[in-house]
């Protein structure tokens, strides 16, 4: 079987996201590193590729590209333990990954970039408040979820999990306090126990 393609920005939470599914999914892939602080996803090659200009992209088979992260991820659990068959349940897991994108994400992992990836916390000072309001409420909902769940869906470790734990273990990054929230610390520390679990700066 011929590596996948995976274009790949290593600090991305949403790239780390595939890494991690791929690796603990036992599929050999291969790095494409594209620095998005460089511009690199906005060249003509790349978006040949995502014309949206933004990673991760996985490809496939030669010449067949396949964009956000979230959508990467059903495709590449299909069929496995990561993604219930049950109708319910696989809704439930698709209803975290909306809720990542919608009300999760855009606060906690751009608050994160402009800290941690860019260093520009202070020219971002006002803008970061509204960020960490907006964070701080998604993480409250995740960890009332968490007070009586061992996992977001089914009790058992799905792609809901990775795709809300790539940017929530980093959240201190972004100048989130975790230890307001010991339920989430606690469901990390559970993802992390997971087999072939790698950490977001690890280099495959």
């Amino acid at each position: 079987m011929e590596p996948l393609q995976l274009y790949d920005f290593l600090p991305s939470g949403n790239c780390y996201k595939i890494r991690l599914l791929l690796t603990q999914l036992g599929i050999p892939f291969e790095r494409v590193e594209v620095n998005i602080t460089k511009g690199e996803t906005r060249s003509p090659e790349f978006l040949s590729k995502n014309p949206n200009g933004k990673i991760p992209v996985l490809e496939i088979e030669p010449g067949k590209y396949l964009s956000e992260s979230n959508a990467i991820m059903v495709y590449l659990s299909e069929g496995t333990e990561f993604l219930p068959y049950d109708r319910f349940l696989r809704a439930q897991v698709l209803q975290w990954l909306f809720f990542e994108q919608y009300s999760h994400e855009p606060f906690i992992a751009t608050a994160r970039y402009w800290i941690s990836v860019l260093g520009k916390a202070e020219q971002y000072k006002d803008a970061l408040e509204e960020k960490h309001k907006g964070g701080y409420a998604a993480l409250s909902l995740m960890e009332e979820h968490l007070k009586t769940h061992t996992f977001f869906v089914a009790e058992r470790y799905t792609i809901a999990d990775i795709c809300l734990f790539a940017y929530t273990h980093v959240a201190n990054e972004g100048g989130f306090d975790l230890s307001r929230f010991p339920h989430i610390k606690a469901w990390i520390e559970r993802v992390k126990a997971e087999s072939r679990y790698i950490s977001i700066t690890e280099e495959l």
